[in-house]
């Protein structure tokens, strides 16, 4: 469902400046284990299915934590908070080393970012893409008319994941 709302979210924000980013990953109970070519396949016929296709950029898969973490999550995570002081039972369920609290929880862990490209909120894998979507709102009114910076947060994000993982 949340592939679905998120290109809901998209569709409904994007002339005013989102921009949704999906980062594959198969650290969390191997959910992800398809190639980078069989993901969107994955997408379209079995999860969600009835040809669904993102409409938002879908990178390539990639480790979020751990050693080989991509830049763009070590960034992303230093800059918030964590969402909890526990992964809860990572036995058998999270497939990385040297786990710290800081981490990814899980699959869809998101975060918000400012057109300045700083992280602005971290959200648990289960919040409701509504729930977000009130944030981006209220972001976007709270932040209408402030100048924007020479480098826009997608650019800074885009320009981390191409200078390596």
């Amino acid at each position: 469902m949340q592939y679905l709302d998120l290109n809901a979210l998209q569709d409904e924000l994007k002339s005013n400046g989102l921009v949704i980013l999906g980062f594959p990953c198969n650290q969390f109970g191997l959910q992800e284990p398809g190639s980078n070519e069989e993901i969107p396949l994955g997408l379209k016929h079995i999860r969600p299915g009835k040809g669904f296709t993102p409409n938002f950029q879908l990178f390539e898969k990639g480790d979020v934590n751990g050693k080989k973490e991509q830049k763009v999550f070590t960034f992303l995570k230093s800059s918030c908070p964590p969402i909890g002081d526990t992964l809860g039972n990572p036995l058998n369920r999270l497939f990385w080393d040297n786990i710290k609290v800081n981490d990814i929880k899980w699959n869809f862990e998101k975060f918000l970012v400012g057109p300045d490209g700083r992280a602005v909120t971290r959200y648990h894998p289960r919040t409701q893409v509504s729930q977000i979507r009130k944030d981006v709102i209220a972001y976007m009114k709270s932040h209408a008319g402030v100048e924007r910076k020479s480098q826009s947060g997608v650019e800074r994000i885009l320009m981390m994941e191409r200078e390596g993982q």
